[in-house]
């Protein structure tokens, strides 16, 4: 499988091969479960408390004919607290038990419930491969962005998938200068597309740290963690090295074929890794 090579003018310099993982059995399943993986990293351990519902004062005897008994009452045997006492009579509450008012829950979550999940090495790795081609199919990339494939489908039939830059593009570290790149490949379209579709969140999530809902925006995958182009920030931009790859950032929310472009550099350090 071969690849053209653009420069910043979006102009074709020259034609790669692309490694084998471009060639990899797109398996949504394997991608879902590597993602989902991922997820469960991130969860955090959480309970109640483990006393909440028992520190009620209420006790009552199992013995019959004793002191504050419920045995020959025609009631049910369960802890009760004094809500009204005259003499040796009592006005009860059931307390405790989890169908009482203030009792405990019957299957509270637990604190020391193990949410990491596993997955196999070669299972993962070949999750990402399955990812990488998938960015690669027009199929996926157009099914994954209904949306805006009046505005992509233009890109892909120009420039064909996958769109490889030429390498001098790791230099550039002002914002400004990759996105005059982008409007060479017409790519601007689909950034402002990503901005203005930036919404607050419906719902109590806003104050849990989840108040903005965006589209993951375009990936651009470079050779080089200490480039220069890694210190630019954009939301709609996420510009990850080849080396920190994983199933989640290929393929957000586990649907495979994330709008992605790729740097000469990546491709080539592409074909040690993942394998």
């Amino acid at each position: 499988m071969y690849a053209n090579v653009y420069n910043t003018q979006g102009k074709k310099i020259k034609e790669i091969k692309l490694p084998v993982h471009f060639e990899e059995e797109i398996r949504p399943d394997l991608i879902k479960k590597a993602v989902l993986a991922i997820y469960s990293h991130k969860r955090q351990p959480y309970g109640s408390y483990k006393y909440a519902g028992l520190e009620a004062a209420a006790w009552t005897s199992k013995r019959r004919r004793s002191y504050r008994t419920s045995y020959g009452r025609g009631i049910s045997r369960v802890p009760r607290a004094i809500l009204v006492k005259n003499g040796g009579m009592f006005v009860w509450v059931a307390r405790v038990v989890p169908n009482a008012v203030k009792g405990r829950k019957a299957h509270p979550p637990k604190p020391e419930k193990y949410w990491y999940e596993k997955i196999n090495k070669k299972e993962r790795r070949k999750a990402i491969r399955s990812a990488i081609a998938a960015t690669a199919n027009p199929y996926f990339v157009l099914a994954r962005y209904e949306r805006v494939s009046e505005i992509l489908k233009p890109i892909i039939d120009r420039f064909g998938l996958p769109i490889v830059l030429e390498s001098s593009i790791e230099k550039f570290s002002r914002t400004k200068q990759l996105k005059d790149i982008l409007r060479n490949f017409g790519v601007y379209d689909f950034i402002k597309y990503v901005k203005e579709t930036r919404r607050q969140r419906a719902g109590k999530g806003k104050r849990r740290g989840r108040r903005v809902k965006m589209n993951r925006g375009l990936l651009l995958i470079v050779g080089d963690a200490n480039s220069p182009i890694n210190k630019i920030s954009l939301e709609e931009i996420e510009i990850v090295p080849v080396n920190k790859l994983n199933a989640e950032i290929l393929a957000p929310g586990a649907k495979p074929g994330r709008f992605t472009i790729w740097t000469e550099s990546a491709i080539k350090n592409l074909e040690d890794l993942f394998i």
